[in-house]
């Protein structure tokens, strides 16, 4: 990619010390690993609506669709503060190319889901978002955004990694002001992807690029955006790699020797069952590939969606 992909993310998540007490949340992937390919777009609303550091703590009040936020102890209203600022900002964000957000979980101005909102008698209802988070998702609804604490499941993680890698092939696509013919190839070369995430999403794309000649280049384009991006949101599952390895192994079949073919009938069983990672019938479906000079294989987007040094296809799955 050609490109940078700029995240935004929750500043104390990159180590800074802006949190109520002082301290910060780095987390070690995100800074460690996936800092490695991406440019960090750092806030933090409530340091940057003028709150010290550290400060008292805040919460969100009222009702779930319309809460406050609140000073702990003191009960100062800081939410028209947040609200102006969150308008300010995400105006700035716009202009930046994000990519997608990761927000610190819990948070009362970042938190996605399951935030506690108190009731006027102190009762907690954990199904709030932050205040900063909520109007995030309302400006960019098609932008990857996910909580820290949910990236430790590898299965949540891969789905986001690769939403936010394919947003940004997207977004590099739509840059090229793309024909119809320049869609069909992108259509082409995300097929086993698509599939590997939703068949019927897949599909529906399908149809729509074989109608490309009713529509404008621009009106194909974005309609096509729109079902790519959300089709991502779907999670790849066992079942679903399986059925796209044995189509791969279907294409291959006049090709292979019988050995071969019953090589990777054996591992994809394998992995089918969960004894070895997805990994495993990847490798060597690619070794093929190279070896036969299977140029229409060869350039699936599916055998390498994100870097491969985030070895997010090496577990064995659960």
């Amino acid at each position: 990619m050609n490109m940078p992909i700029r995240l935004g993310i929750s500043r104390c998540l990159l180590g800074e010390p802006v949190r109520f007490d002082g301290g910060h949340k780095r987390d070690a992937f995100l800074v460690d690993m996936l800092g490695r390919h991406v440019e960090w777009v750092p806030v933090c609303p409530e340091v940057e609506i003028g709150l010290g550091t550290p400060r008292e703590s805040l919460r969100l009040e009222g009702s779930l669709p319309f809460p406050r936020l609140i000073t702990i102890n003191t009960g100062h209203d800081h939410t028209q503060h947040m609200e102006a600022f969150s308008k300010r900002r995400l105006q700035e964000l716009n202009s930046v190319g994000l990519c997608g957000f990761v927000f610190k979980k819990n948070s009362p101005s970042c938190g996605l889901e399951r935030v506690r909102v108190y009731n006027r008698h102190g009762m907690p209802n954990r199904n709030g978002t932050g205040l900063f988070a909520q109007a995030f998702r309302q400006s960019f609804p098609l932008l990857p955004v996910e909580e820290e604490g949910r990236l430790l499941d590898l299965s949540l993680r891969e789905n986001f990694i690769a939403r936010v890698f394919g947003y940004q092939r997207w977004r590099e696509f739509m840059l090229t002001e793309p024909d119809a013919s320049a869609m069909i190839q992108f259509h082409t070369r995300h097929k086993y992807l698509l599939l590997s995430h939703s068949r019927k999403h897949y599909e529906r794309l399908g149809r729509l690029v074989a109608s490309a000649a009713r529509y404008t280049p621009t009106g194909l384009v974005v309609r096509y955006g729109l079902d790519f991006v959300e089709a991502l949101t779907v999670k790849a599952t066992v079942r679903k790699h399986t059925d796209v390895l044995q189509h791969i192994v279907g294409h291959l079949k006049e090709i292979l020797t019988a050995s071969e073919r019953t090589e990777l009938a054996v591992v994809i069983e394998d992995y089918r069952n969960r004894l070895v990672p997805l990994v495993a019938p990847l490798v060597l479906l690619k070794h093929f590939i190279e070896s036969y000079h299977v140029t229409y294989l060869k350039d699936q987007v599916y055998f390498d969606p994100y870097p491969k040094e985030f070895m997010l296809r090496s577990h064995v799955p659960s």
